[in-house]
């Protein structure tokens, strides 16, 4: 395999990469402000030149510099067997501090007030490329902030002109919104007239902008970067399985972010999944549990909360002579749909088993909208936004159907063919709104209702219990997205108010069916503390302390599927667990004062 000399490491490369993209995947830094591997390459920003040498055939192969010597950009330069580069001769590091000061010279010193700060390849970039002065005196060129879209601001002082944004709004979605307006220092970047930066998946400019130029309207001042955790998790709005970024502080979310998965959503996410997590946070959120009586719901505790859901499902359905049906929502995780259905098999050995309702909204579009489907790579190219509106109905269905050894039962024919024979339902939602059918609150008015639910909705009008479930963000599991992949993720933040997982929710109900009693566990319980982190602000968020049984663990659970039956195998042997998080360090060495 050939080889490459970058900067005294000695590397392998495929034949027709990049100096860039040779150096990048092994860890070895050259700055760069236009590249991304998604684009077109257009050596704009000039930062990332390098003293290039390579073999010269007229001259028994001896390397020799190429161009006489003249530094070459290596985002552009196609590597050959023996080339040597460096980046870090004195007369690369002369022109990366050039560059640097010149894209310094009419920028703002604004740093404390931009949202970038904390993240900017620019004050990284100054920090170890600059020349830590400015030579200018001259009065800086002022150019406006602009509205470019419903999600996107320009900052266009703060524009270095790197064109990562252009080329996106071209070549990914190809709806071409952007142009650079003027020339010289009076360039600057803009929408066509008459044209908003409004596509599918515009906001991704917002991550592609190495400065703070493009910022997101929703995150404007709202959260310095410095403060926030991250934690890995998955689309929870539809079945791409887009992974994602939740960026968090003291248990509330501010944004979420895409996370590279070359296999699923390449570097991008819709503006469908960047802003659908509004739900979390909700004023309509139901914040306790709620029970039945005289009528009307009222607030309860918890353990009376299940003591009259457990005595009203049994009474109403085996004991009546009746069944119990469970509607496992598209929207849980496969191992509280494994948990969920454990129960209500406890309660009644022949409940029914069904999938809730899988929204869907308009058709599935892929990006670039060039591509054709017929390619045989266009798997792997294509970066696809689902009509369907539920992240886990396939692994729902996967789980049901081990359980009952029978094709899953789905919402439609539940409702049609099974209502005369149900005396007691549990249904879940977790739905992000209001998705209660006319036909359900018909179906739920005779049997018994337990609703696990987080916002409130028409389903209160008929239910027994309503038992506050958590959100995506508030626990751990599984989905299975269109294509078939299980994907792990991780709990981002506690749940709020005094909900509980759906899973915790149905282990705390076979605990109690096996006569145990549900305890509350200590307030310095780790189990509650997952918003902290060494560095971070004080004050973290403690999730409260409520009565549970032992801990819903998705790890565990995940173990005990795989044991149970053949068909969910898979749960050991396939599913992919997210990346540990890098840690970040300080650029800068502290000293004490």
């Amino acid at each position: 395999m050939p080889t490459i000399t970058i900067n005294g490491q000695t590397l392998e490369f495929e034949p027709g990469e990049t100096i860039i993209q040779i150096a990048n995947r092994a860890g070895v830094e050259i700055p760069q402000y236009c590249y991304h591997e998604a684009l077109t390459a257009p050596a704009q920003c000039r930062i990332c030149l390098a003293e290039i040498w390579a073999p010269n055939p007229r001259n028994d192969n001896k390397v020799e510099p190429m161009m006489g010597g003249k530094l070459m950009p290596t985002c552009t330069t196609a590597a050959t067997d023996g080339m040597v580069v460096y980046t870090d001769s004195p007369k690369a590091v002369a022109n990366q501090k050039a560059v640097m000061e010149f894209l310094l010279i009419n920028h703002p010193l604004d740093c404390p007030v931009c949202d970038q700060a904390g993240e900017c390849s620019l004050q990284d970039y100054s920090y170890h490329y600059g020349r830590g002065v400015s030579r200018y005196e001259e009065t800086k060129v002022k150019q406006p902030k602009k509205n470019l879209g419903p999600n996107v601001y320009i900052y266009s002082d703060r524009c270095i002109l790197c064109t990562r944004c252009v080329r996106f709004a071209r070549e990914i979605p190809e709806s071409a919104e952007l142009m650079i307006d003027g020339r010289g220092n009076q360039s600057q970047i803009d929408v066509f007239p008459g044209e908003a930066l409004d596509n599918d998946i515009a906001s991704n400019v917002i991550d592609l902008c190495p400065v703070g130029a493009l910022l997101d309207k929703d995150f404007l001042f709202t959260q310095r970067v410095w403060f926030l955790k991250k934690t890995p998790a998955i689309d929870p709005i539809t079945a791409s399985g887009d992974n994602i970024w939740v960026e968090h502080n003291q248990g509330r979310i501010y944004r979420v972010k895409p996370r590279e998965n070359m296999s699923v959503n390449k570097w991008w996410i819709t503006d469908e999944v960047r802003y659908g997590w509004k739900f979390v946070h909700s004023d309509n959120r139901i914040e306790h549990p709620l029970r039945r009586q005289y009528g009307t719901l009222v607030e309860s505790e918890w353990t009376r909360a299940y003591a009259q859901a457990l005595e009203g499902l049994r009474t109403h359905s085996t004991d009546a002579g009746k069944r119990l049906a469970l509607l496992v929502s598209p929207m849980l995780t496969c191992e509280e749909a494994y948990t969920l259905a454990t129960l209500a098999r406890e309660i009644d050995e022949h409940a029914i088993l069904a999938v809730g309702p899988v929204p869907f909204d308009g058709e599935d579009k892929h990006f670039p909208p060039s591509l054709s489907t017929d390619d045989p790579d266009f798997e792997k190219k294509a970066f696809i936004k689902y009509a369907e509106k539920a992240p886990n109905a396939r692994g729902v269905r996967r789980v049901l159907e081990a359980i009952t050894g029978a094709p899953a039962l789905e919402y439609d024919a539940l409702l049609a063919n099974h209502t005369h024979e149900i005396g007691a339902m549990i249904v879940t939602g977790n739905y992000p709104s209001e998705w209660a059918t006319d036909a359900l609150l018909d179906a739920l008015i005779a049997p018994y209702a337990v609703v696990i639910d987080t916002l409130s909705g028409r389903l209160e009008e008929v239910a027994d219990v309503v038992l506050p479930g958590a959100t995506f963000a508030e626990k751990a599991g599984t989905f299975e997205n269109a294509r078939g992949m299980l994907q792990a993720f991780e709990q981002s933040i506690p749940c709020l108010h005094a909900s509980k997982s759906e899973g915790q929710i149905a282990t705390d109900m076979l605990a109690l069916l096996a006569g145990l009693e549900l305890e509350i566990p200590p307030v310095t319980s780790a189990d509650f503390i997952v918003d902290e982190g060494p560095g971070q602000v004080p004050g973290a968020t403690d999730a409260p302390a409520l009565p549970r049984a032992s801990l819903f663990n998705a790890g565990t659970v995940r173990a005990e599927m795989a044991g149970a039956c053949e068909p969910l195998r898979v749960f050991a042997t396939d599913v992919t667990a997210p990346a540990a998080c890098e840690k970040r360090e300080l650029d800068m060495e502290m000293v004490e004062l």
